[in-house]
């Protein structure tokens, strides 16, 4: 019997060219090997598109980091190799985005050993420490969501596309995911309601504000595309595209500088939109039901947003003894 072959996967200029983001793309044995990882993703795990883009990234980010002068041997792949790979991407995310990290590396790894590329090393990808309700929301101070909204151009048409995108964040609390997967269809105006196609293709439906679907109204009107049926964000231009997460990032990051405040992430605008409801004094079921958060756990962070009634909760600190 001949002994197996290892696989050995090119070196640069062919791996640089294999990293690039989006699909795998050309035929070379790491270009494949992604390709057969990202339909394992889709068909065996059944996991949405927008998970399978995060756990390809994390892959071409560790086959990289794992490549040597001599290729890429996964059959050569150890434990230290792994650990050095999540220690060095941890210096540069946080606890939440690291936690992403590791998940979609032991995806990677399980993958890579079933498939009979490399020995079995899901197990020794080191966890990551963080505690559960350690911290506080982060929500925008009073002042600053008005100054954001006030920020985009509502005369031109890529203001009230930016406006539109910011209130649906800020006012019902979406996800960038379900902000990008809007359809024209999908509100019910007559009803005053819009469904939200939210995480493990879940469907729900949710009141619609006045001053959400004025803006959203506004830019149908006046700012998208006439032609274009189906998702309702989209680009202008001759070819209109439909509107992704980085560019919703990227307009939200745009907004803040024109709004002179920090920049802040789309998730901010969610904790603010628990934040706001709990201050007009809506209950946590409230909040958790708009959020549509699956536990109630995840939606008890919010007790801690109302920062001078915890002070009265906190003991005082026990003076010295002279």
């Amino acid at each position: 019997m001949q002994p197996e072959k290892e696989v050995v996967m090119p070196r640069l200029p062919v791996l640089a060219e294999s990293l690039a983001e989006g699909p795998p793309r050309g035929p070379t044995q790491l270009g494949q090997l992604l390709a057969d990882y990202r339909e394992y993703l889709i068909q065996e795990r059944g996991l949405a598109n927008q998970t399978v883009a995060g756990y390809l990234s994390v892959a071409r980010q560790f086959l990289s980091h794992a490549a040597s002068s001599d290729g890429l041997l996964l059959s050569k792949l150890d434990a230290k190799v792994v650990s050095q790979f999540v220690v060095q991407a941890a210096q540069h995310r946080c606890v939440g985005s690291t936690k992403h990290l590791v998940t979609g590396l032991r995806s990677l790894l399980r993958f890579l050993h079933v498939a009979g590329h490399a020995p079995a090393l899901a197990a020794s990808v080191p966890p990551v420490a963080g505690w559960r309700g350690s911290a506080l929301p982060r929500a925008l101070p009073p002042g600053d969501l008005e100054r954001l909204l006030a920020s985009c151009d509502r005369q031109a048409s890529a203001g009230r596309r930016d406006r539109a995108m910011l209130i649906l964040l800020a006012r019902l609390g979406l996800r960038v995911g379900e902000l990008v997967r809007l359809e024209l269809s999908d509100f019910d105006w007559r009803g005053g309601e819009v469904t939200i196609r939210g995480k493990a293709r879940r469907q729900e439906r949710l009141p619609l504000p006045v001053d959400v679907g004025e803006a959203v109204a506004d830019y149908i009107i006046g700012g998208r595309p006439t032609e274009r049926q189906g998702r309702l964000f989209v680009s202008a231009g001759d070819q209109p595209r439909c509107f992704s997460a980085k560019r919703v990032r990227a307009a939200l990051r745009k907004a803040c500088r024109r709004a002179g405040i920090p920049p802040i992430t789309a998730h901010v605008l969610r904790h603010t939109a628990a934040t706001e409801m709990l201050r007009a004094g809506a209950s946590l079921i409230d909040v958790g039901q708009v959020l549509r958060h699956r536990s109630v756990s995840t939606t008890t962070m919010y007790a801690k947003v109302d920062r001078e009634r915890l002070r009265e909760l906190a003991r005082s600190w026990p003076e010295t003894e002279s």
